[in-house]
């Protein structure tokens, strides 16, 4: 039997108007390090934020032209776009709370965990989610 080829879903592109802004936004209130800046020439650069532990990445992409500038903060037709789970909801969402993070409800708990939705510095909607652990 051929053994499968490894892969995973590693980064996710975000649009976002200026790429310092959104670094100091992603890295102050969600508490992601960013991982690389790489300029690539031309006044583009190369962002990625992360978590240490390798999970997925952000890549803030610099939104170019018409078409991008209009998606910014809705890339998913104002669904929630991204996930953030956390191991102590309260805890993060404490913490979030207190950096200015604006959450759109209160925490509710679902069958598959606690969760809140909160928007980003583009209005785009992520879900704080610390999934449900069964004993």
């Amino acid at each position: 039997m051929t053994a499968r080829p490894s892969r995973r879903i590693a980064t996710v592109a975000v649009l976002v108007a200026d790429q310092d802004a959104a670094i100091r936004w992603y890295r102050d209130c969600l508490r992601l390090d960013l991982l690389e800046d790489v300029p690539l020439g031309g006044g583009k650069r190369w962002v990625v934020l992360g978590t240490p532990d390798g999970g997925a990445r952000i890549l803030l992409a610099r939104a170019e032209g018409d078409t991008q500038q209009a998606r910014i903060g809705d890339q998913t037709g104002g669904r929630v776009f991204l996930f953030l789970e956390t191991d102590d909801f309260d805890r993060d969402h404490a913490a979030m709370l207190s950096r200015g993070v604006v959450f759109l409800e209160q925490p509710r708990r679902e069958a598959y965990g606690t969760v809140a939705v909160f928007e980003d510095l583009h209005g785009n909607r992520w879900d704080l989610i610390e999934p449900r652990r069964d004993a």
